[in-house]
């Protein structure tokens, strides 16, 4: 498998026939119904570990065993996944599987004693962070074949548009029912209910139909060590791709480290109950929706560039608030301005990464964006618990406010590889 500078085409392998086109947007967005049904339990989860008596070091396992694992594998399944010539199938069935552990969760609550449940809960996460290394790559193949360059920001933010109205139609119900029934029963029926959207997210996605990608394998008999070598020079042809991703890397990193620290400060030191943290995700959520409206404009008048500078650098302020606030009313607040630049921090780093990706080597340039993700998703939970254990919960959270300005700080600097990497030939 050799690779070349020379040969690092720009342009997606989009779909050309307008009737597909249009079916492939509206199996997107049926597919956002079913993935945002499921996803309602998301938020739920460190909340229903940390209810359990999980320590803070297990909570922060949800969001660093995905990091693990895709570190140690987010390469050979980028390779494998640029060896299938139709990456549609993959997708559906990493998606169906990843989302059937909220199912298997519902299950182990309802049928195991509440001493095995943590442990087994971990457990099946770990399991399903397998196929989440997939469907991480395929999602960014495959929308970017379904919108091409010009679409991306109408697709994502329909998509996560009416992902987030679903989002906050269920999250409504789920928050005015959930104290209804006795914990732990409340939380194992709800996980096992909003898995049903997997199902719903199986059958559409498997009917988008994008063209057949170039099927690159390595020769046969070739050394793992010349592979892997073969496949650095590609990614050194287009230092584009290394520069957002280290810039996305540490950004996203102060991201992850708030994961766990957020629902841990919310349920220890606010004493929110579990209605409340509902309403600060669905209002979040609320403004996310606005947000997808908004920022296309603002892409569309001033460039996307500027959207990147507005939404890394008004991200900062959510962990910085909350970690001086104890009334819940006030995060209220503050949920509605992080979820305002959420929504546009979501499509300008799916928008950005894409430009910079040279499409003949989609999901291994994809991968590699990945790895870089898993590592901060592996590391900075991790980093942030431990601050939290031998601080506090609100320095931990100014520390990821402080990570947030030094990322806002490298995306400020210019872009001195657009011009070399924008001029190689298609």
């Amino acid at each position: 498998m050799v690779f070349s500078k020379y040969n690092l085409g720009v342009q997606p392998n989009i779909v050309a026939d307008p009737q597909v086109r249009r079916n492939n947007f509206r199996y997107v967005l049926i597919d956002a119904v079913g993935v945002s049904i499921s996803n309602v339990a998301a938020p739920f989860l460190p909340v229903f570990l940390t209810r359990m008596g999980a320590s803070n070091f297990q909570v922060g396992l949800l969001s660093t065993m995905p990091g693990i694992t895709g570190l140690l594998l987010a390469m050979v399944v980028g390779r494998f996944l640029q060896g299938r010539k139709n990456i549609i199938p993959w997708y559906g069935t990493s998606r169906l599987l990843v989302i059937s552990s909220y199912a298997f969760t519902g299950i182990i609550t309802l049928l195991f004693p509440s001493d095995n449940v943590i442990l087994a809960t971990l457990m099946v996460m770990a399991l399903a962070s397998i196929p989440q290394i997939a469907l991480s790559i395929a999602f960014n193949v495959v929308m970017n074949a379904v919108a091409g360059p010009e679409g991306r920001y109408d697709l994502l933010s329909k998509r996560w548009a009416v992902f987030g109205f679903t989002s906050v139609v269920f999250t409504f119900f789920i928050t005015r029912i959930i104290n209804l029934v006795q914990f732990p029963i409340n939380y194992g029926l709800m996980f096992l209910g909003l898995s049903f959207g997997g199902l719903i997210s199986y059958v559409f996605s498997r009917k988008i139909t994008i063209p057949d990608q170039e099927v690159i394998v390595a020769p046969k008999g070739q050394p793992l060590l010349e592979n892997i070598w073969d496949t650095a020079k590609t990614i050194l042809a287009a230092p584009r791709v290394v520069s957002f991703s280290g810039k996305r890397f540490v950004y996203l990193s102060a991201i992850f480290m708030s994961g766990p620290i957020l629902p841990l400060y919310f349920v220890n030191v606010v004493k929110a109950t579990d209605s409340q943290i509902g309403t600060i995700n669905m209002l979040m959520t609320i403004l996310m929706l606005v947000g997808y409206v908004i920022w296309p404009r603002v892409s569309a008048r001033w460039g996307g560039r500027v959207v990147l500078l507005m939404t890394t650098a008004g991200m900062i302020s959510y962990p910085a608030l909350v970690a001086f606030q104890t009334d819940v009313n006030w995060i209220y607040g503050y949920a509605v301005i992080a979820g305002l630049f959420q929504s546009g921090l979501d499509l300008v780093f799916f928008d950005e990464l894409m430009k910079t990706v040279p499409v003949r080597y989609s999901a291994i340039f994809v991968s590699v964006a990945q790895l870089m993700q898993y590592m901060s998703t592996m590391i900075a939970p991790m980093i942030g618990t431990t601050i939290a254990d031998n601080y506090s919960l609100a320095t931990a959270l100014l520390v990821t406010a402080v990570i947030r300005l030094f990322g806002f700080g490298l995306f400020l600097l210019p872009e001195k590889w657009a011009e070399k990497t924008e001029a190689l030939p298609g």
